[in-house]
């Protein structure tokens, strides 16, 4: 592959305790949802290929899985791809939340970042929601658990130092190709964003356990004639109480996620878009490989 020696290219992943804004800050650096964002856990479960170009560099950014002691197969799943993606990338940015104290959420991931031979990034998100005061004590909290590349205090949300970090990284990596196309943000499929981009939305209505129960089989998308995008998906459930309360009240939640979705879905295709969803319940689903292999949670990655 040819490629200009003054073009520089390379993979980093983000890594970080749940909801610290690691896709929020993908999401940020693309330019459009790639990853989706909530405030419950878990939102991540598959390693987001984010790509960033411009005309002297692109970065490739794995957005993995939040990290947290697994319970069952989904869990290991997502644990292991978080520490597997390590073993691909360039450099590493350990994220961490200026709004929630040092904990031992992080202490575990700190310690696993010690055995990776890779340069690691602090980056303190969140910024924007503290007192400026305070953000000393928080980067001298970190200072000495680890020989940090850089130490960076960020707004995902905002974008404060978010052109610093970008520029840091571009010096960082190496002369390389150009793998993707300059309109490409992402290595996922449509499908895949699709299935995404439902699930936010059940992430973002309902409360419970719905969010930690709940898996969007995309069964079929079809384009017609006139550009028109048929989609049908499944939403997988643990229990039958959970498919009431994501039908709702006369089907008013279920209408409530199909048109939200709808709307984020027709912007990600640009075509009008009939989304159909149903809702079936799978007691265990979470601990059923071959589920999670059709599902697209199929570790082939060891860490």
């Amino acid at each position: 592959m040819e490629f200009d020696p003054n073009f520089h290219s390379g993979f980093v992943a983000i890594v970080g305790r749940p909801n610290v804004g690691k896709s929020t800050f993908l999401n940020r650096i693309i330019g459009q949802k790639i990853a989706i964002m909530s405030d419950k856990s878990q939102t991540t479960r598959n390693k987001i290929q984010g790509v960033y170009t411009d005309d002297e560099s692109q970065i490739v950014f794995l957005d993995t899985p939040g990290i947290h002691k697994p319970n069952n197969k989904l869990d290991d799943f997502m644990e292991k791809s978080a520490f597997s993606a390590l073993k691909e990338v360039d450099a590493v940015l350990f994220m961490v939340s200026a709004t929630e104290t040092r904990g031992a959420g992080d202490n575990f991931i700190i310690n696993r970042l010690k055995n990776i031979d890779k340069p690691v990034y602090l980056i303190i998100n969140k910024i924007d929601e503290i007192n400026p005061n305070k953000l000393l004590d928080i980067m001298d909290t970190y200072k000495k658990a680890l020989d940090w590349k850089e130490v960076f205090p960020i707004s995902a949300l905002q974008g404060n130092n978010i052109n610093e970090l970008m520029d840091n990284l571009k010096e960082l990596l190496p002369a390389g190709p150009q793998y993707y196309p300059e309109d490409e943000v992402t290595d996922h499929p449509e499908r895949f964003i699709v299935a995404e981009l439902i699930r936010e939305k059940i992430l973002k209505l309902t409360k419970q356990e719905i969010p930690y129960s709940v898996a969007i089989d995309v069964l079929s998308m079809k384009t017609k004639e006139n550009g028109n995008v048929d989609i049908q998906a499944d939403i997988l459930v643990d229990r039958p109480g959970q498919k009431g309360i994501l039908i709702g009240k006369q089907g008013s939640m279920l209408k409530k996620i199909g048109t939200l979705a709808r709307q984020d879905i027709e912007s990600l295709l640009g075509n009008k878009v009939y989304l159909k969803l149903w809702i079936k319940v799978h007691p265990g689903w979470r601990d059923e490989s071959s589920i999670l292999k059709s599902l697209g949670y199929n570790k082939k990655d060891n860490y």
